[in-house]
């Protein structure tokens, strides 16, 4: 057993017998809160090892992720109201977290850790000392101590309020909605959001199926719902599958002069009607506006998804490679990418997803800096960077960030 005794900001790890007392931080008055409560998991192995087996008063059941997907998992138990937590004993099955942090909450959104480690080595784990109060309490596994995923016997929470009535969770297996990633629709939706307020300085991203100028950033026109580029080949592919699916639309004439200007930052041939005539495409043809759609998933998003998942990152991750596959193109995401991987694993090599997505950032932020038309980096810093530091792994709502200055809020 190790016992954590916290105070004045210092950790203590002592090692010390299992018949310990709840003496440092802790009264003997204090409650459980967290006995038959509501709880949440992100991912279980089986309906057998459910995420109310950690919370129930079964000393015989347990909560199981199981070995598959991302290498973070977390279990958030709902303590009903805002609580006083003095003490989280937590008692590990064979399969524990090397690296984990305890979470509070008053939204299940924002995040505050309460304490964290590097150096778990299973069992139990008792934590005292503990200041901290918030509705929800979230276990955050980031690293794990063996190749079979996360296992709790046990979430034991204690403080000096009265613990709400037992509402016991249903066992399932499902992954909550909560715990999506950038594949279920409600999550695409909010990443989408998210890039429109960097890329158009809102977040109804439809509303931009029509937007085009020239930002003399030497790409030539940015347009549309991703800003495809007349000088970056997308705007081409655009065009050329809109004329394929309809062969009589406005933009058509101008195949000839996008594919001469692709790679410049030229106009000619474009100048004086094009602008109009995109505009015009996409106030009165659902057919351009789906052209734009698949274009963005099929060269961005998809593909930046499906990366982000082979190394085991969740939504936050996920956004942050679409994000900068949008303006460094998939060769560049890539390219950040290998420098990352070069001096930190990914969740899935081991890593920790907390301390890969921060290096991450760091260098597409670097990567930006290179660029006098991306210098500004709020894009990363106060909004992916913010919902990093507020443990938001899973984008979940309410979110709040910032862009350019300007400050953003989604709240479903």
């Amino acid at each position: 057993m190790r016992s954590v005794v916290l105070g004045g900001g210092i950790a203590a790890v002592l090692c010390v017998p299992l018949a310990v007392s709840v003496a440092a931080g802790a009264t003997s008055s204090d409650m459980v809160l967290t006995g038959d409560r509501p709880v949440l998991a992100s991912a279980t192995e089986s309906i057998a090892w459910p995420a109310s087996g950690a919370t129930d008063t079964d000393s015989g059941t347990r909560w199981s992720s199981g070995a598959a997907g991302p290498g973070t998992q977390w279990v958030q138990i709902d303590l009903g109201t805002a609580q006083e937590v003095r003490r989280v004993r937590l008692h590990w099955a064979r399969a524990y977290a090397k690296a984990y942090r305890l979470q509070a909450s008053d939204d299940g959104a924002t995040w505050r850790d309460l304490y964290h480690t590097s150096t778990g080595d299973g069992e139990v784990d008792d934590i005292r000392g503990l200041s901290a109060t918030g509705r929800h309490l979230r276990v955050l596994a980031t690293q794990r101590g063996t190749p079979e995923g996360y296992s709790l016997w046990e979430i034991r929470a204690y403080g000096p309020g009265r613990a709400a009535p037992a509402a016991p969770s249903a066992a399932t297996a499902e992954v909550p909605p909560v715990a999506g990633g950038l594949t279920t629709a409600a999550k695409k939706e909010i990443a989408l959001k998210i890039v429109s307020s960097a890329e158009n300085s809102t977040v109804d991203w439809r509303s931009e199926y029509g937007y085009i100028e020239d930002l003399r950033d030497g790409r030539g026109y940015t347009a549309g719902i991703v800003g495809f580029g007349s000088g970056t080949s997308d705007m081409l592919a655009v065009v050329t599958d809109y004329t394929r699916r309809k062969p009589d639309n406005v933009l058509a004439g101008y195949l000839p002069a996008l594919r001469a200007v692709d790679g410049t930052d030229a106009h000619d041939g474009l100048d004086p009607g094009f602008p109009g005539a995109w505009r015009a495409a996409a106030a009165g043809d659902p057919v351009f506006r789906k052209v734009q759609e698949d274009a963005r998933d099929r060269m961005y998003f998809l593909p930046a998804v499906r990366l982000a998942e082979a190394d085991g990152l969740r939504a936050l991750g996920q956004l942050a490679y679409y994000d900068a596959a949008l303006m460094h193109g998939i060769s560049g995401l890539r390219s950040i990418r290998e420098r990352v991987v070069a001096r930190q694993r990914t969740p899935v090599q081991g890593g920790d997803e907390i301390a890969f997505l921060t290096a991450f950032l760091d260098a597409r932020a670097a990567e930006m800096r290179t660029e006098a038309a991306h210098s500004d980096t709020s894009r990363v810093d106060t909004a992916q960077r913010a919902l990093l530091n507020a443990g938001n792994l899973d984008l979940v709502t309410p979110l709040t960030w910032e862009v350019h200055g300007d400050r953003y809020t989604v709240t479903a």
